[in-house]
């Protein structure tokens, strides 16, 4: 019996590192009943109950999982003419895989990478709802407050001017506030950042005889009553934020989640990121077409630029309690809140079916999808679109950015190509599945990283 405290192994120049693992039984110390044995540079050997397995016949296992996933998804995006997209999977709240296909930019062949910085469209109201509960856990806001008590204007429902509008109806899209399609539209700028300030574009659209007001910006429904998705209301929330911390949502978001969780490549304006790391987007009509990157106005509703390992590093952060590799972002209790499903049977919007065919239910800027069976949040946008979910178990997460908008009739590919994610992701899960221990880590895509975290994957389970 070999007892290792940590292993940190380099081949080939891939990182590969196995956390402190911990099995049932042990006294003292950190237990793998197999050994690894790596012989540098050419052959490596892995010892399985007292058979030495060549390194091709591991390699071979191995290059057949990720050799399959990759030709399902090249022959996807191949077939519609999606340009580039990247992709992260997450098994037991860390980072296992991730890699790009296709370009970043197709006329000067850069490759997509998961370095690639592109905008992610509606995924960004996650981070913006991290930003609301470290406020909340930070007691500088209440969920359930009236908003006008943070605001410098007033925000009412005509129709129901004595029911007050919460953060929390905010984040679960029950405001009674509703997109005027028209004026929403005018929140993108094309070829930069919007010269509009948040502030102003919001006191256009609630203030009675301003600008943009009207009494269709307002269901004819109760605060609380009734689902309808707004970004509006997602970017009121984002701006009532920035009065409660005392600066711009971008500045707060910088210092709170991205510094500890050391996303480097993400911000909220084109003037804050490495402009030679963001994608060009594409339409595509026949031939993908590139179009003018753009800014918002309602940047907190649908903003952030960041990189597919950038928003995985999120995302594992909150399926780990609010915490990725030594950065934490929010305490486990406010985590939980704002991934709790808010709505029951007392409270649940009147469009809204908890259990059957159509079933649904929210979080705190979160939605379930398909069915109860995943959890997280999705993003589309000129040129974009992202999807970032997990199973209610935060067994297994995937994270997928595409910069390209195919037509209509082919946009069943997205969900196909997250299928084949997740199924990868599955796989995954059924090698390093274990009650106890932590995951382990591989940072390079080369076929010897591959081999090696498959062999670390194969030393969990119970040792008994």
């Amino acid at each position: 019996m070999q007892f290792i405290d940590r292993v940190q192994l380099m081949i080939y120049g891939a990182t590969v590192v196995t956390v402190p693992f911990k099995s049932r039984g042990d006294t003292g110390g950190y237990m793998f009943s197999k050994q690894i044995l790596l012989v540098a540079a050419v052959v490596s050997c892995f010892f399985h109950s007292g058979q030495v397995l060549a390194e091709g016949e591991v390699r071979n296992e191995l290059s057949d999982l990720f050799t399959a996933t990759d030709h399902s998804i090249e022959q996807r995006i191949n077939k519609v003419r999606i340009v580039g997209l990247g992709a992260a999977i997450i098994v037991n709240k860390e980072i296992v895989w991730e890699r790009g296909y296709g370009f970043a930019d197709k006329e000067r062949e850069v490759p997509f990478t998961k370095d690639t910085i592109m905008n992610i469209g509606s995924i960004s109201k996650t981070i913006t709802g991290a930003a609301l509960m470290r406020a909340v856990q930070d007691r500088k806001l209440s969920l359930d407050e009236n908003v006008n008590r943070y605001l410098p204007f007033r925000v009412t429902n005509p129709h129901f001017p004595n029911a007050p509008i919460t953060l929390r109806q905010l984040a679960t899209h029950t405001s009674g506030i509703t997109d005027r399609s028209s004026v929403y539209a005018s929140a993108y700028r094309f070829g930069r950042d919007s010269p509009d300030t948040l502030g102003d574009f919001l006191q256009d659209y609630f203030v009675p005889g301003a600008r943009n007001y009207s009494e269709a910006n307002f269901l004819a429904s109760k605060p609380g009553t009734h689902r309808e998705y707004s970004n509006i209301g997602a970017a009121l929330a984002g701006y009532v934020v920035e009065l409660a911390v005392g600066e711009k949502l971008s500045v707060y978001t910088k210092s709170n989640i991205f510094a500890p969780l050391r996303m480097t490549n993400t911000g909220w304006f084109l003037s804050e990121i490495d402009l030679s790391k963001h994608s060009t987007l594409y339409i595509g009509e026949g031939l993908p077409v590139p179009i003018q990157l753009y800014g918002l106005t309602t940047y907190p509703d649908g903003g952030l630029r960041t990189s597919v390992n950038n928003l995985a590093r999120f995302f594992a952060s909150l399926l780990n309690g609010g915490a990725y590799e030594g950065g934490r972002i929010l305490d486990r209790e406010s985590v939980d809140e704002m991934t709790r499903l808010q709505y029951d049977i007392a409270s649940k919007p009147d469009n809204v079916e908890l259990s059957g065919e159509n079933a649904m239910n929210a979080g705190i800027f979160w939605a379930t999808k398909r069915n109860l069976t995943r959890f997280g949040h999705s993003g589309a946008d000129p040129g974009i679109v992202t999807m970032m979910l997990s199973d209610v178990d935060n067994e297994i997460g995937v994270v997928l950015i595409v910069n390209t908008t195919v037509p209509q009739e082919d946009r069943d590919v997205y969900g196909a190509v997250f299928d084949d994610l997740w199924k990868l992701g599955e796989a995954l899960r059924v090698r390093a599945h274990s009650k106890t221990g932590e995951y382990v880590t591989c940072h390079s895509h080369s076929v010897a990283s591959r081999m090696i975290q498959q062999l670390l994957l194969t030393q969990r389970g119970d040792k008994t």
